[in-house]
């Protein structure tokens, strides 16, 4: 006897009605439909279901979710989020921070999310306390969902002293991923010197925010796929938003896109914010203000999909659901066949699992 059978379900990428068994918390066998006579102590009805695995979260800030009700005007434009954002910041603290993050998690859980990589901000206003606040719930939820944390710079490492210190006691603390952020700092190369430096002290991966805006001459990403393979981090790299590359002439973003292909990084696509955010200024409707997610996956780039942020002045609306992106997606996308629907899935949940380095 087997401990859960879920019948009738489809698997994705197979058209066949399958039964699935699991025993001990693993699948003991996949079958055709009726084909293994078996006693479970519980049966599922797929009807003619996807079964997918889990869902993975690869990009998500979660103690400046749900800030609404706090702000005192709307944001126009990135920097206006950011700067909104920043002066809520100094009313934060550790338990308004849990609880917040707490809804956020909640929700991700009940639709479906097993893992899940938060950006928990360090700067010289909250300190550590977002990232204090996150390793809390990675340990209280341990057995619910598997949480990486980011050491993220949003104010920037040197726009803003002190955070440099910050970001390193960071990772000694027990914060899993360096970020960086290419649009903060001035020095575009000083910024990515501390990060790359920072992931070779402390042998972690990296996670940037870059080229957030519709302007084809922001290219950080090209200078982090160079160091990248310096560096000999393929597969090590990952990148959210790099919205610029869609509005560059596509044999130049072809370009970017096979480089990126071999350095390995992973691209995470942001809908909801880059289309909220992206495309204000210029000619209306010049731009579409997301990365080319088709291209790069032409190009062979690891392509995931991410919620970012939930009701904050980044993101006024929202929750916490991987598959309502990925339908954002779809449509601003033009991914609408029968095809794409395997496409995204597989960017919800093997896709992502690879940019975070989740192996089986």
């Amino acid at each position: 006897m087997i401990d859960l059978l879920i019948t009738d379900t489809v698997i994705s990428g197979d058209e066949r009605r399958m039964d699935v068994g699991i025993s001990s918390g693993k699948i003991a066998f996949v079958t055709p439909c009726g084909e293994r006579k078996t006693e479970a102590s519980r049966v599922v009805q797929g009807k003619g279901g996807l079964l997918l695995p889990g869902l993975v979260e690869p990009h998500i800030h979660l103690e400046k979710a749900y800030l609404l009700d706090s702000m005192d005007r709307e944001a126009e434009s990135l920097q206006d989020a950011i700067q909104i954002t920043s002066k809520l910041k100094s009313s934060f603290t550790k338990e308004d921070m849990y609880r917040r993050s707490l809804v956020v998690i909640r929700e991700a859980i009940r639709n479906g999310v097993t893992h899940m990589r938060c950006h928990a901000e360090v700067d010289p206003v909250l300190g550590l306390r977002a990232v204090e606040s996150a390793l809390r719930l990675k340990q209280s939820l341990k057995h619910q969902l598997d949480l990486q944390v980011v050491a993220f710079p949003q104010e920037g490492v040197f726009k803003s002293p002190g955070t440099a210190g910050l970001m390193e006691e960071a990772i000694r603390m027990g914060a899993d991923v360096i970020g960086g952020i290419t649009y903060q700092d001035a020095d575009l190369r000083e910024h990515l010197d501390f990060a790359f430096a920072l992931a070779g002290k402390y042998g972690k991966p990296l996670d940037f925010h870059a080229d957030f805006s519709v302007d084809s001459n922001d290219r950080a990403v090209v200078e982090i796929a160079r160091r990248t393979i310096a560096a000999g981090l393929q597969g090590h790299v990952a990148a959210g938003h790099v919205t610029s590359l869609g509005s560059l002439p596509a044999h130049e973003a072809l370009a970017i896109g096979e480089l990126l292909c071999l350095a390995g990084i992973s691209v995470i696509t942001l809908p909801m914010t880059d289309l909220f955010l992206n495309g204000r200024e210029g000619p209306e409707g010049h731009h579409r203000g997301l990365t080319p997610v088709k291209l790069l996956q032409d190009c062979g780039v690891n392509v995931a999909i991410g919620v970012n942020n939930v009701r904050n002045p980044f993101t006024p609306f929202g929750k916490t659901d991987p598959i309502e992106v990925a339908w954002l997606l779809a449509i601003t996308s033009y991914m609408g066949g029968k095809r794409d629907a395997l496409i995204l899935t597989n960017m919800l949940t093997h896709n992502a699992a690879q940019a975070l380095g989740i192996e089986n």
